[in-house]
């Protein structure tokens, strides 16, 4: 099996069409041909249907589809970290985060890491955990931030503990007041702002309400973070957030919830199986010293 058999292959699979994947790998149409009939010929099953002209993957495509994802994904990361090896004057580093703490704790972890290395670029993809851990495990990210525990474990990732952080309640500055501190109970019929599903701090706050015996009641649901404070903001209801998101808000009011409050645990994830390139290094030890205590 050669290398560049898994890229022409990739190619066809995403484009689902053997003109446009040789336009984008940027070889002759027959050869991409004559190569994926190699590489079915050595694996011994046949990748695609051809029925007319319409491309699908078989399930032997469906079973390599991900393995070659990954092998390209860790031979460019290979390719990444020789890149570096040269005082990081260039590279890149994929990071994966939550909406949250690319609000919150990103911004000046990063602007210190530019500082130190102007040349690596840096990619930041939004997400929830769930979807970061698959992006993780497929060889799209270096490292990625989330929130513990994992919705689906995978001992094919390694979790470094960060910080734990308490959840309080943002309410709009024309609102009343509220009790100080909040309890969960008090939520209770209240207006809230709700996250999308998938978002951690959704299921985090529905399940705390659930524990004391009621279901929340949402005036507006489906926003990401700046949405949500946005709505919050213009007194559509409360929100339940990170103290960390919570202070870099702007004409919001910050409540405290009352013992034993809610917090989230904060991860740094890489690849067991992969050793993070240089670059992705050198930044988790930048977030480690930007840290509360370090």
């Amino acid at each position: 099996m050669q290398f560049q058999q898994l890229v022409y292959f990739v190619a066809v699979a995403e484009t689902r069409h053997f003109t446009r994947a040789a336009e984008r790998v940027h070889v002759s149409q027959p050869s991409l041909s004559q190569q994926v009939r190699a590489l079915e010929k050595e694996l011994g099953a046949e990748l695609f249907s051809r029925a007319r002209g319409n491309i699908t993957l078989t399930d032997a495509g469906e079973a390599l589809l991900p393995l070659a994802r990954r092998i390209l994904a860790d031979a460019d990361t290979a390719r990444q970290e020789v890149q570096e090896l040269v005082r990081l004057r260039r590279g890149r580093v994929r990071l994966g985060a939550t909406p949250s703490l690319c609000t919150g704790l990103l911004p000046e972890v990063l602007r210190a890491f530019h500082a130190l290395y102007p040349g690596v670029r840096l990619l930041i993809e939004e997400g929830g955990s769930h979807d970061l851990v698959r992006e993780l495990a497929r060889g799209a990210l270096d490292l990625a931030l989330v929130v513990l525990p994992l919705p689906t474990p995978s001992p094919a990732l390694t979790t470094v503990e960060l910080l734990r952080e308490d959840l309080v309640v943002v309410s709009s500055t024309a609102e009343p007041a509220p009790r100080r501190p909040v309890r969960i109970r008090d939520l209770e019929g209240r207006p809230m702002v709700m996250f999308r599903h998938g978002y951690d701090l959704r299921e985090l706050t529905v399940a705390a309400c659930r524990a004391e015996g009621f279901e929340p009641s949402f005036t507006v649901e489906g926003g990401e973070m700046d949405a949500v404070l946005g709505f919050v903001r213009a007194g559509l209801g409360v929100a339940v957030v990170p103290s960390m998101v919570a202070r870099a808000g702007r004409d919001l009011r910050v409540t405290a919830l009352a013992p034993p409050g809610l917090r989230r645990t904060i991860a740094l994830a890489h690849r067991s199986d992969v050793a993070p390139p240089r670059a992705a290094r050198e930044l988790q030890q930048v977030l480690l010293q930007s840290l509360p205590g370090r």
